[in-house]
């Protein structure tokens, strides 16, 4: 069988796959977000918090609770880190530094699993799995509890309340990451992952060097890494690891829990909003982009001219002969147009028009499907903005779900999709000006730009892959990149709620002949458009400079 055709056929497995869990999925979280029950095991949650599941918030309270909670993981996050030399478990591993262990709380709590330092060097087993695993699951389920308010803010009228963040992210947490998680992790397990809390083994001498390995909860954390679009690997080479993704199979489940939460959420939306048909618009959108940016990266590596290339049938280089071109091309596109730092194979390698889709996947906002919970946020911003166009083109009031889309809307909308732009290209802009951040890129030119660019694209935009080359371990590095992470999460958030407190105020408005059928192929047709041409137009003298520079050099 040929290369091309194993990658296509991977790729259609999965669609198959996606297909089947789509409506199970999605009608399932509709019913938990919507369900007046509380588990026992919820309730006591609620007793131990101090938290009315009942009370229901409005935008800012809402938003109060986000931060709050979002606060406090990042607190104990970091003083976890700090104090992990006199811990049991720590295998040996000193406390992490200041400037590390705020930025690796930051990446955890905010969804985006940035990694500049060595997992199995640095990090015990306290810290890998009572830390970085347990925020994996919460800021997971702060994506979908603000997800869920927007979407309640379409749904409900003539009220300010969007439901109550505690049982919301209660809720995500209980009922649907840890039951999938945990199914997760026993397939992993049986794929080959690894599951122990073993210390360190030394493995003999390997050039000239001895080299040692350690054990831990790897397959728990890897299948809540992917599930929650989070992407902190447990080892160094993340999920090019073996004891992380042992093999094709491993692989091709791990693809498939990176997007079932995020797609099945279109399902989730179009329930709660009265209309399924409104769900699967944004679902063609979403798998539209998913799809043309798959072929397109696939393209390119297999195909991409020089003798080298011709002579390994494609870009090898960077990629594990045990997955090959075609699902290492799957699981980059899948990681990067969603917010999944997780990595098989090492994008600097890529071809330079491959690591400009990767990079450009990023700056469309991870919304094709994007995160888990994020993704459907993101894309229904985007939506706003789309009605909002057509409206300029017919003169019409924009109407969206049956609501009006005026000037505050609009501002909240516009607020959103300009601050993540503004985070990446102002600490890019700033790092190539200055030396030292410079002296950090393993490359010079057209590629070293990329490194650079990626970096803060990855942060900003919460997705936590790297681009790799960059030496990305310094107090700057680590300090800016920790501050875009978290200005890139919380930010656009203020705005979510805003917009969605503002949608929940209006009362309906009636569907006439001139109301724009948003549930038509021709309103995903319009809303690629807007996100590809938003995007576009933001992104393309950066991405002239860097990756399109270097893929025609080529």
């Amino acid at each position: 069988m040929s290369p091309v055709l194993a990658g296509v056929l991977q790729l259609l497995a999965l669609m198959v796959a996606l297909a089947l869990a789509y409506r199970p999925l999605g009608d399932y979280m509709a019913g938990v977000y919507s369900s007046p029950k509380h588990l026992r095991v919820e309730k006591w949650i609620y007793r131990v918090i101090g938290a009315n599941p009942a009370t229901e918030m409005r935008w800012p309270a809402y938003l109060r609770g986000v931060l709050g909670f979002s606060l406090v993981s990042v607190l104990f996050l970091y003083l976890l880190q700090r104090i992990q030399g006199s811990l049991p478990g720590s295998l040996g591993f000193s406390s992490i530094d200041p400037d590390q262990a705020f930025n690796t709380a930051a990446s955890f709590v905010s969804n985006t699993n940035w990694q500049s330092y060595y997992g199995e060097q640095a990090m015990g087993h306290v810290v890998q799995t009572g830390g970085l695993a347990v925020q994996n699951f919460l800021s997971a389920a702060v994506g979908m509890a603000v997800a869920i308010a927007l979407v309640r803010g379409f749904a409900r009228s003539r009220t300010g309340e969007l439901g109550n963040f505690w049982a919301d992210m209660v809720r995500g947490t209980i009922r649907i990451l840890l039951p999938i998680a945990l199914v997760g992790a026993v397939l992993l397990v049986a794929c080959g992952a690894i599951q122990n809390f073993a210390g360190i083994h030394p493995v003999g001498q390997f050039m000239g060097g001895s080299q040692q390995w350690n054990g831990g909860a790897v397959a728990s954390q890897e299948a809540i890494k992917e599930l929650g679009t989070n992407g902190g690997g447990y080892f160094n080479a993340n999920s090019a690891h073996p004891f992380e993704n042992p093999n094709g199979l491993s692989n091709l489940l791990e693809i498939f829990l990176i997007l079932l939460i995020p797609l099945s959420l279109t399902r989730t939306f179009g329930r709660m909003v009265g209309s399924v048909k409104q769900g699967y618009a944004i679902l063609a959108t979403m798998v539209t982009i998913w799809i043309v940016f798959t072929a397109l990266m696939m393209w390119t590596e297999f195909h991409h001219g020089g003798p080298a290339f011709d002579i390994a049938s494609g870009a090898t280089e960077g990629k594990e002969t045990r997955f090959g071109i075609g699902a290492s091309s799957i699981f980059s596109v899948a990681t990067t147009l969603t917010s999944t730092g997780a990595v098989n194979s090492f994008l600097s390698s890529y071809t330079g028009f491959g690591g400009g889709i990767a990079l450009l996947g990023m700056q469309l906002g991870e919304i094709a499907p994007g995160g888990v919970g994020s993704g459907l946020y993101g894309i229904l911003i985007m939506a706003v903005i789309a009605v909002f166009l057509a409206g300029l083109m017919v003169g019409r009031t924009p109407e969206y779900l049956g609501k009006k889309i005026g000037t505050r809307q609009i501002k909240f909308a516009a607020c959103y999709i300009l601050i993540t732009p503004a985070l990446v290209l102002c600490f890019t802009g700033v790092a190539m000006a200055m030396n030292t951040p410079a002296n950090s890129m393993t490359n010079s030119g057209a590629h070293g730009f990329s490194e650079i660019l990626y970096a803060y694209t990855s942060g900003a935009n919460n997705n936590g892959s790297a681009f790799a080359g960059l030496n990305a371990d310094t107090q700057w590095f680590n300090t800016s990149i920790g501050i875009a992470m978290l200005l890139g999460r919380f930010l656009p958030m203020v705005f979510v709620l805003a917009l969605a407190g503002s949608l929940a105020e209006q009362k309906p408005v009636p569907v006439t002949a001139g109301t724009l059928r948003t549930d038509k192929p021709l309103f995903s047709g319009l809303l690629v458009g807007t996100i590809m041409i938003v995007a576009g137009l933001t992104y393309f003298p950066a991405l002239a400079l860097g990756p399109l520079a270097e893929g025609l050099a080529s």
